[in-house]
C-alpha cells in the first residue's frame, strides 16, 4: 500500500499541469505552449535518466533509496510550489522527474520481493494501481483544489502526501541490500523474449497513444456527444482500466500468456471497432472503456512479465522497459497529428490499432520462438 501510495503521488504530480493549465499559464505569465511542456519535458527526462541513474544506484539498500527519492520529490514539489517563474519551475520539475526515473524502474520488483514467486504479478497490480488511482482521484481533486485556492496549493498538497508516504516506506521496506531480493533476477531470462516484450510495450502504448490523446475531439466531432458527455466517459475510462489491471492481476499467476494476450487484443479490437463504429455515440464510449480496459491490463501483465524474462538484473531491465513506455507515450501524440493531417481524426484509432495488432502479434510469437529457441 504504501508503494501504490508512491506511485499516486508521482504521477498525480507528474499531471499536475494538465488540469491546472490556464491557472499556470496565467499566474506564471507564460503562454498555454509553453506550460504544457512542462509534461514534455518531464517525460524526456523520465526516458533519458532511467536506465543511466538506476545503474549508478544497482547497490543501494531499497529502504533507503526509496525514502530519499520519495524525498527528493517532495523536496522538487514544494520547489515548484514556490517557483517565482517558468524558468524556476521548469529546473524543480527536470529535479522531480530525474526521481521519477529511478523510483519506476525499481517499484515492481521490490513490491515482487516482498513475496513468493506465484504472488509476484498481484504484487506488481497492486503497486500499478497508484496510477489509475491518480487519474481518478488525485489529478481531480488537485485540479479542483488549484481552481479554488491557486496551483500551488494544489502542489503543497501532493507533496504533503508524498511526505506521508515516504515515512511509511522508511518504515516498512526491509533493510536489505538489492543482492538479497529473491526478485532481482529474472526467474527464467530470455533476452529474445525480452526484447519482444519492450517492443510490444512501445508499440501498444504508442498505438493507445496515437488514439488517445485526441479521445475529446474524437467523441465531440466524430461520435456526435456532447461536450458536456466527454467527462464522464474519461471516468468510465479510469474504472476500467482500474478493473483491467484488477483482471490481469489475478490472470498472471496461473496464465500469465492469457494475462498479457487478452488486454492487447482487447486493446487492437477496440480502437478498429472505433473506426467501424465511432460515429455511434453509445458505441464509442463503450470502447473508449474497452481500450482503457486493455492498456490497464497489459502495462501491468508486460511489468511482471519483465520479472521472469530478464535477461540480466530486473532493475536495469525494469528501466529499459520503462523508458520504452514513455518512448511510446511520446510518440503516440505524434503519429496521431500525421494522421489527422492526413486521413483525418476518425483514422486515429484505426493507426493506434494497427501498432496494437503488431505487439498482440509480437506476444503471441514470443512463446513459439522461445520454445524454439
Amino acid at each position: 500500500m504504501a508503494l501504490g501510495a508512491a506511485a499516486f503521488c508521482y504521477v498525480t504530480g507528474e499531471s499536475l499541469p494538465v488540469g491546472l493549465l490556464p491557472v499556470m499559464s496565467e499566474s506564471l505569465r507564460s503562454s498555454l505552449a509553453a506550460t504544457g511542456l512542462l509534461v514534455t519535458i518531464y517525460a524526456v527526462v523520465v526516458v533519458a535518466a532511467s536506465a543511466p541513474l538506476t545503474y549508478l544506484t544497482r547497490r543501494v539498500s531499497r529502504r533507503f533509496l526509496l525514502t530519499c527519492l520519495l524525498g527528493i520529490f517532495v523536496a522538487g514539489t514544494l520547489a515548484a510550489a514556490a517557483a517565482p517563474g517558468y524558468g524556476w519551475l521548469v529546473a524543480a520539475r527536470v529535479v522531480t522527474a530525474l526521481s521519477q526515473a529511478v523510483f519506476w524502474s525499481i517499484v515492481a520488483v521490490v513490491a515482487a520481493g516482498l513475496f513468493p514467486a506465484g504472488e509476484r504479478g498481484r504484487a506488481v497490480a497492486g503497486v500499478l494501481s497508484g496510477g489509475p488511482l491518480a487519474f481518478l482521484l488525485g489529478v481531480p481533486a488537485a485540479t479542483w483544489i488549484g481552481q479554488h485556492a491557486g496551483w500551488r496549493v494544489s502542489f503543497v498538497a501532493v507533496a504533503g502526501v508524498g511526505l506521508a508516504a515516504a515515512a511509511a516506506l522508511a518504515v516498512l521496506i526491509p533493510a536489505r541490500s538489492p543482492s538479497e531480493n529473491h526478485a532481482a533476477k529474472g526467474t527464467d531470462p530470455d533476452p529474445l523474449g525480452y526484447g519482444l516484450l519492450v517492443a510490444a510495450t512501445l508499440l501498444a502504448v504508442a498505438g493507445t497513444f496515437t488514439a488517445y490523446t485526441y479521445v475529446s475531439a474524437f467523441l465531440t466531432r466524430v461520435s456526435g456527444l456532447p461536450a458536456g458527455d466527454v467527462p464522464a466517459v474519461l471516468l468510465l475510462c479510469g474504472l476500467a482500466s482500474l478493473a483491467g489491471l484488477g483482471c490481469s492481476g489475478l490472470l498472471l499467476s496461473r496464465h500469465p500468456l492469457a494475462a498479457l494476450a487478452v488486454p492487447a487484443g482487447v486493446l487492437a479490437a477496440s480502437m478498429l471497432g472505433l473506426y467501424v463504429l465511432g460515429t455511434a455515440g453509445p458505441a464509442a464510449a463503450v470502447l473508449q472503456a474497452a481500450e482503457s480496459f486493455g492498456v490497464g491490463g497489459f502495462g501491468v501483465s508486460v511489468q511482471a512479465r519483465v520479472l521472469v524474462v530478464a535477461p540480466r538484473g530486473i532493475d536495469i531491465a525494469s528501466a529499459v522497459f520503462s523508458s520504452a513506455y514513455n518512448v511510446g507515450i511520446a510518440a503516440g501524440p505524434v503519429i496521431g497529428g500525421l494522421v489527422l493531417s492526413g486521413p483525418g481524426l476518425r483514422a486515429t484509432p484505426l493507426a493506434g490499432g494497427l501498432l496494437a495488432g503488431i505487439a498482440l502479434a509480437l506476444v503471441l510469437g514470443g512463446p513459439r520462438w522461445h520454445s524454439h529457441r
